[in-house]
This record gives structure tokens, C-alpha cells and sequence, in this order.
């Protein structure tokens, strides 16, 4: 009977683990350690005056260290001597409140991803809002103000650009997109030079973007993802060399990351086209080809959206 126990309980534990597990890789979460996993996953404790966030005063926010969604802000922390970091206020819709089994407590978690947090009280005076966030450290990330305000920047040529500023003008935590010309020899080229072939640009996308919401790799995947990257010398029915598929790289950082990425896709077997090149002047485009799906309508007809990842 003992023996049946043991393995009715070892089945739910691993049914547990592994329903966790899918659910990171699936919603594409951050890998957690053990110790991480042990706390956001299995709803444990860190021990008291230990976390890295304590007490961490800087000007910023702290995000769910899972998934990315922002939870406090900083003025909302304050200092309660509990040994964990406490705020008295949380990111509108950002934190979800559960009752303890026991009816004795009320569990935080992420209202994005579920993962907890620690537990919230009421009545103890610390503050006007008589209310205390009591949050694990190793539950959350710190973005100092200084990283949300930088504005990140880089430049994607897949073929025709109204389908690539299609899918990189989606994507959560970019800012703005701008289609242009770049990587050839003449000035403020018009668009019917560009098409000759023969002024050595690409049609490229210049994508601004928050880097506190969207990193430049989860940007260079999404652009590997929405185009045929084998395909030499074009995209799709659009041939000629102004199509070419290239990332044009702003500093090392980016073109470290992009190669990395030519390096798994061809690890997984693919015959990698696209080029890495350093971006001189970008010329932006006409107005007429500026948002053109969002003003003209319809889907891109070259570009496509499919995981490779």
C-alpha cells in the first residue's frame, strides 16, 4: 500500500514538473534555475535580508523574472524591515491575488504567467495605502529608468519592405518602423533606382525599439521567422539584388548576436543566405511606401510567418 502511495506521488510530481516545464517552452519563458523554480514555480521562500532586490533603491521596474510582464514600480517600494522587498501599490492588472488553501493568507502571482510572487497584507499601517506587497527577490528582475528610456535601433532588408515593416511593426515593444534604403553608393536614392539594381541598396526596414519589452535577438529571430532566409539574390517572385536579404549591424554586440543565430540555423541544416554588413546611411523611402499594408491593406505576398526557433 505504502509502495502504491509512493508512486501515485511520484507520477504527480512528475506530471508536475513536466506540465511546468512544457509550459516555459511553449509560451517561450525565461529557463529558471532550480532555486528559481523552487520559489516562482513551487511557491516556496527565499530566506529573509538575502534577495539582491531587498534593498535595491534605484529608480526603475521590476518584472516578473519569468516572463518579462512589468509588476512594480519603484516609488511604490518602500521599507518595511520584513526582510523581502514590500511596495503598497502594484502596476495596474499586473498582479493577480489568491487565497491560501488554509484561508489564512493571500498569495501574489503574475496575472501574465501565474508565477508567484509572495503575499499581500492589509492593515498594518506602513504606509497611506495600509497595504504590503511582500515579494520573493528571486521573483523579479530590476530594469533601472535609465535602460527603459534608451531606445534601441536596427535594421532588417528581407526582400519587398513593405512585408518585413508588416511583421516587425506587430511585434510587441516596437516603437516605430520606417522603410529606407541602405548598403549601396548613392545619395537619397529614389525608388525607382533602387529597383535598377544598380545603386547597390537594399529595401530595409529601420525598426525602433524598446528594449525593456523586446530584445535585438527576439527582433533578429522574428525577422529569420518571417522570410525565406536560403534564398539568394531575392525574395520570393521579387529577384534582383535590391531584395538580398542582409542585417545591416549597428555595433559588434549586434552582429555577435545575428551570427550567432546564421550559426544555429545552420546547425539545424538550413543553407543560411542572409548577409551581416555594417549600416552607413539609411535614406528613408517616400511617404507612398511608408505603413503601405496598414494604409493600402491586405498581407505581404513574399513574407511569411512560420518558427524555426
Amino acid at each position: 500500500m505504502k509502495t502504491q502511495r509512493y508512486n501515485t506521488l511520484f507520477f504527480f510530481l512528475t506530471l508536475l514538473i513536466f506540465t511546468q516545464t512544457y509550459a516555459q517552452e511553449t509560451m517561450k519563458y525565461k529557463q529558471l534555475t532550480p532555486e528559481e523554480a523552487r520559489v516562482i514555480l513551487n511557491k516556496g521562500t527565499e530566506m529573509p535580508y538575502t534577495g539582491e532586490l531587498y534593498k535595491n533603491t534605484s529608480e526603475g521596474t521590476y518584472v516578473c523574472r519569468q516572463c518579462g510582464a512589468a509588476l512594480y514600480q519603484s516609488q511604490d517600494k518602500f521599507e518595511s524591515n520584513c526582510g523581502w522587498p514590500s511596495f503598497d501599490d502594484e502596476i495596474d492588472g499586473a498582479v493577480k491575488r489568491v487565497r491560501d488553501a488554509d484561508g489564512r493568507r493571500t498569495e501574489i502571482i503574475c496575472a501574465n504567467c501565474g508565477g508567484h510572487l509572495g503575499h499581500v497584507f492589509t492593515g498594518e499601517g506602513y504606509t497611506p495605502k495600509d497595504t504590503r506587497h511582500c515579494v520573493n527577490s528571486i521573483s523579479m528582475e530590476f530594469v533601472p529608468a535609465q535602460k527603459i528610456t534608451e531606445k534601441g535601433v536596427a535594421y532588417f532588408a528581407s526582400g519587398c519592405f513593405w512585408g518585413t515593416e508588416y511583421y516587425m511593426g506587430k511585434a510587441k515593444g516596437v516603437t516605430s518602423t520606417t522603410v529606407g534604403y541602405t548598403g549601396g553608393h548613392v545619395k537619397n536614392p529614389s525608388y525607382e533606382q533602387v529597383c535598377t539594381g544598380r545603386t547597390g541598396h537594399a529595401e530595409t526596414v529601420k525598426v525602433e525599439f524598446d528594449p525593456s519589452k523586446i530584445s535585438y535577438e527576439e527582433l533578429t529571430k522574428l525577422y529569420f521567422e518571417t522570410h525565406d532566409f536560403t534564398q539568394i539574390g531575392g525574395q520570393g517572385p521579387d529577384i534582383g539584388d535590391q531584395y538580398r536579404s542582409v542585417i545591416f549591424y549597428t555595433d559588434d554586440q549586434q552582429k555577435k548576436t545575428a551570427q550567432k543565430l546564421i550559426d544555429q540555423l545552420t546547425k539545424k541544416g538550413y543553407k543560411v543566405a542572409t548577409k551581416l554588413e555594417k549600416v552607413e546611411e539609411f535614406f528613408p523611402a517616400e511617404k507612398y511606401h511608408q505603413d503601405y499594408y496598414d494604409n493600402k491593406g491586405g498581407t505581404p505576398y513574399c513574407h511569411f510567418k512560420r518558427e524555426v526557433f
